[in-house]
């Protein structure tokens, strides 16, 4: 099959040494799509109370507990550690919507490259990763763990969900997308990070709602697959053809695709409304250019840890 129409395990694992110049924690540069006051900062790792211990000269006089002090007669310092990992959420859609595509791949091929760059960016960077894979019949789901063999499962059953899609029909499961969701809620509990990989479709108030409630106690970094054409939904399955590369094309690039293409830019404003109102970052992946360029062009900047 023609590349960029369907990614297999192979090239999801090479994807590794793509993914850097990029993180996802609270320090980013100013120009940076998760930095500044419209947008959220993701708590990344939090502090954990260690110890109380006398003052030294040096610490911080912020450190002082002023309790503990007055209780010993001398002055005591609170002193925390870094939490080592927070868990981290990769939900990606696989959807038979998701199969389509008028420039370098697929948006179902450009969700499974994302998520395979933020499962092994997490990964390098000490954190649990694992996630749920929304295909067209079924949800899977991988519990957040350390260590490579975890990622490799995801990928595994991630590519195996790609694969299928050229065998499905284009009826496009909306349901599927809150059904997602609500398994989520389930598992999220506090202190964590979603990234969500899909184009959204069948998202309405419910999902707002949802994803709301994920929000107040978890980070929630949207990635909004999208296609230059638009968004890809067609009146009926007959104006659909095969191009030379196995990529799927209307076959004229008249009034109709401009529709599509404008129908999109509607779609899109209303979208960085709606996250934008709940201070939740909105990161659009185009189909046209790799994909780890845009999230370094995005949230790029010097890495930590």
């Amino acid at each position: 099959m023609a590349a960029g129409v369907t990614i297999d395990l192979e090239s999801l694992i090479r994807l590794k040494a793509e993914a850097r110049g990029f993180h996802f924690s609270s320090r980013q540069p100013l120009n940076s799509l998760l930095s500044g006051r419209h947008a959220s900062r993701l708590r990344g790792r939090g502090l954990d109370f260690a110890e109380l211990r006398g003052y030294r000269p040096g610490d911080d006089i912020r450190s002082i507990d002023w309790k503990a002090t007055a209780r010993r007669g001398r002055t005591q310092i609170r002193v925390y550690e870094e939490e080592r990992e927070r868990p981290v959420y990769v939900a990606v859609d696989q959807r038979s919507r998701m199969f389509f595509g008028s420039q370098r791949c697929m948006k179902s091929v450009c969700a499974a490259e994302a998520a395979a760059l933020a499962a092994w960016r997490v990964l390098d960077g000490g954190d649990r990763v694992g996630g749920w894979i929304l295909g067209e019949q079924e949800l899977q789901f991988v519990s957040p763990k350390r260590g490579q063999s975890t990622v490799l499962q995801f990928l595994h059953q991630l590519s195996e969900e790609n694969e299928k899609l050229p065998l499905q029909g284009m009826d496009g499961n909306k349901e599927g997308f809150n059904h997602m969701l609500a398994s989520i809620e389930q598992s999220m509990t506090h202190d964590g990070l979603l990234i969500l990989i899909s184009d959204l479709h069948g998202a309405d108030e419910q999902s707002r709602e949802m994803v709301t409630r994920l929000s107040r106690h978890n980070d929630v970094l949207v990635v909004l697959i999208y296609d230059p054409m638009g968004g890809g939904i067609l009146p009926y399955p007959g104006m659909w053809t095969e191009s030379a590369s196995g990529l799927r094309k209307l076959p004229g690039q008249g009034d109709f695709s401009e529709k599509l293409r404008e129908q999109f830019q509607v779609d899109l404003k209303r979208w960085r409304e709606l996250f934008g109102e709940l201070r939740i970052p909105l990161l659009p992946i185009s189909t046209e250019f790799p994909v780890a360029d845009q999230i370094r062009q995005a949230i790029g900047g010097e890495l930590h840890g």
